[in-house]
Parts: C-alpha cells; structure tokens; sequence
C-alpha cells in the first residue's frame, strides 16, 4: 500500500505539538553537577603502590600515550644465606589525555589494579602541554575514584581499599611530629607518682592500715607493767562493795 502524501509531515507536526506542552528542564551547569553514572570514563587514576612497572600499560596502548621511566634497585636477601633481588622503582608514570581516546585497555591489562577510572571531567587546560599529568596529578585523581559495589553484603573489605587506608595510615603516621622530651618526662613522672583512690581524702590516705603496727599501740619498754588490780587507762574502775553493806542486787535475779 502506498504511503499517503503528506503523512510523513503529519507525524513530524504530532512530534512538534507533543513537546510543545512539555516544560524544558535545563541543567544550570557548573553550578549543578549532572549526575554521572558510577563507571562513567572521566580520567585515569594512578595507585602507584601497585604498579610494578610491567610496562603492559604502556606497550598496549593503541594511542602510545603513556610514558614510563624506571631504575633497577637490589634488594639484600632476606634470610642470611640467601640471594640478593633486584626490582624495578618507578620514577615517572605519566598519560597525555591530548591523545588519550579513552578506551580503557590500559586499565583492563594492568595485572596489579593499579589504573582505574574516575568519574571527574573537569580537567581541561588553556594550554595543550598542560594535558600531559604526570603520577603526583594521576594520584590526585585516584582519591575520587568510586568504591567498588560489594558482591555480597557480608564480602570482605575490596584489596583496593584496604591498601588505599594502609597507605594513608602510613603517610599520617610519617608526618606525625613525634613527642617532646619534656612531655615524655612528664608522663614518665605522673607514672610513677602513686595514684590516690577516688573519694578519699588526703588525710584518709596518710592514715595507717589496719594490718600494719601503730607505734601508739607498742607498749614503751621504760613504763612499768600495771598490776592486774589497776584498772586501764581507758577502762572504768570496777566498784567494789563495802564490808558492812549488801552486795548491790542484780536485776533479772531473784
């Protein structure tokens, strides 16, 4: 059946009207960020704690624009008797996103994870020179990279994070300026000072235990021995009843 004239025309004027009603919605960009999904190709970052320098990055990059120098140190052995190994430092690592075509087979053939992709785009440069970042900007950019959705809830911590927080925990504890010897002393100082239970009182502390002997309880060896007859200092004197009169009745007794 042959199209009827026209109809072609009809539905681009239907298209027209429906849209027409329709309120445009326009993101104020930059002041709102538009909202990435989370494996969006932004720029590479760099965790160069893992990068052994394999150079697979660099040679299978379709656009060679990854730049790569490194040196060989020796590493004495381990346990005495052993061989001594030699491995490679990385000095530079650098990626010229002026050439890069975002393809992430770089980020795919890293044996070690020490490349992945970061949503941020915001990196463009008035001069062309400037795309080139070298490792200390790829290591900024490694910090807003997005955590890795959990396979399982109950999963173990990703490697990727836990190598992140042992790095950092390693770098704050470097910058951490160490402790003054005048406050050690002092700390040494309060620890040996023995500590006074709480809520007693200074004079319940000097007080003498129980256990331990008072030098007023010792008897002096110049005072002579009472007789059994004289009654103790502290003791009332028993009373004695006279010959003539009867003794004092009890009470309860009859």
């Amino acid at each position: 059946m042959a199209p009827i004239p026209g109809s072609g025309l009809a539905k681009g004027l239907a298209v027209t009207l429906r849209t027409m009603t329709k309120k445009s919605v326009t993101a104020q960009y930059p002041d709102v960020q538009p909202e990435l999904p989370p494996r969006s190709r932004g720029v590479i970052g760099l965790f160069e704690e893992n990068c052994t320098v394999c150079m697979l990055c660099a040679r299978e990059c379709p656009d060679w624009c990854i730049y790569i120098d490194s040196h060989k140190e020796t590493v004495p052995p381990a346990a005495p008797g052993g061989r001594e190994r030699s491995r490679n430092v990385l000095d530079r690592f650098a990626i010229d996103f002026s050439l890069c075509m975002y393809c992430g087979i770089c980020i795919e053939v890293c044996p070690f994870d020490a490349l992945f992709w970061s949503p941020e785009f915001e990196y463009a440069e008035t001069d062309i020179r400037d795309l080139t970042h070298e490792r200390d900007k790829l290591r900024e950019w490694m910090w807003t990279v997005p955590a890795p959705p959990a396979l399982d809830p109950g999963a173990e911590e990703p490697k990727e994070l836990a190598a992140a927080r042992k790095a950092a925990e390693k770098l704050a504890a470097q910058q951490t300026p160490p402790a003054t010897t005048s406050h050690a002393d002092e700390q040494a100082r309060a620890a040996e000072q023995p500590t006074r239970p709480q809520g007693a009182s200074k004079q319940q502390v000097d007080q003498p235990s129980p256990d331990e002997p008072s030098s007023r309880d010792e008897p002096s060896s110049t005072d002579e021995p009472s007789s059994p007859d004289e009654p103790s200092p502290g003791r009332p004197k028993p009373i004695q009843p006279e010959p003539n009169q009867p003794a004092p009745r009890q009470e309860g007794h009859e």
